[in-house]
Parts: C-alpha cells; sequence; structure tokens
C-alpha cells in the first residue's frame, strides 16, 4: 500500500509522457479550462460514466472500455482553525489533480458515438471544468 506523503517543493514541471492525443481508445473528453478536480470529483465522475453506459447499452456485460487517464498528484493538507503559525504543515485531507487544457481525463473504446455522445451530455454537467468530446479518425 502507498503512502501518502505531505509535498514541498518537489513536483514534476514537466510530464512524461503527453496527455493531450488519444493512445488507447477511439473517443475522449478533453479538458478545455483550468480547473482543480478532487479525489471524490473523479471517484463520482468514473462512477456516473460508467453506470451511464451500461444503461445505454442495454444492461449487458460491460462490452465498453474505460480508461481513466488523470493522476491524482496534489495532497491537500490543513491545520485547525485555532493554531497559529508555525507547528508544521497539517493532516491531509484529500488528494486532487491541477487540470490544464488539453488534458485528456477519459478514454472510450467499443461504444457508438450515438450513445457516448448521449453520456457525454449526461456527465458534462458534473464536470467542474469546460470539456469537448474528441474523437480518433483511423
Amino acid at each position: 500500500m502507498q503512502t501518502q506523503r505531505k509535498t514541498h517543493n518537489k513536483y514534476c514541471h514537466k510530464p512524461h509522457f503527453s496527455n493531450r492525443i488519444l493512445r488507447f481508445g477511439k473517443f475522449g473528453i478533453k479538458v478545455t479550462s483550468f480547473n482543480r478536480i478532487s479525489e471524490t470529483q473523479l471517484k463520482s465522475l468514473e462512477w456516473s460514466i460508467t453506470r451511464k453506459l451500461k444503461e445505454l447499452s442495454n444492461n449487458s456485460k460491460k462490452s465498453f472500455k474505460l480508461w481513466n487517464l488523470i493522476n491524482l498528484n496534489l495532497n491537500l493538507t490543513k491545520l485547525s482553525q485555532e493554531s497559529r503559525m508555525g507547528k508544521g504543515k497539517g493532516a491531509i485531507y484529500s488528494k486532487a489533480v491541477f487540470l490544464k487544457p488539453g488534458v485528456i481525463l477519459f478514454e472510450f473504446d467499443k461504444v457508438s458515438y450515438q450513445q457516448l455522445l448521449e453520456a457525454f451530455n449526461f456527465i458534462k454537467k458534473k464536470i467542474p471544468a469546460k470539456t469537448i468530446l474528441i474523437t480518433k479518425w483511423n
């Protein structure tokens, strides 16, 4: 099990891979604005996507493929309200990721464009950032 660590001046400035092009699936959800997504928001997004796609594919077995390409790299810490200056950084209460325009959140495969378009219109309201649906044309 990976332990959570508090970070201070240890953030990676350059990503090791490009997450602006589709690599796994035929369709994807791309962010077009700056925003921060927390761990609970990301889990609820993934859950609602799978639920909606299962509903659209007539409750069959999970015939579609879904890739979550977001790595939560921020540990959010918090001190109590009454604490004075000093005394350390505080306890970790959640994880998050800072999104930049052009980053792909999810990739999909083995699903039709119409089903994905309907699911995207349902999910678009739940994502706190502005997003678009992208496709890979072979």
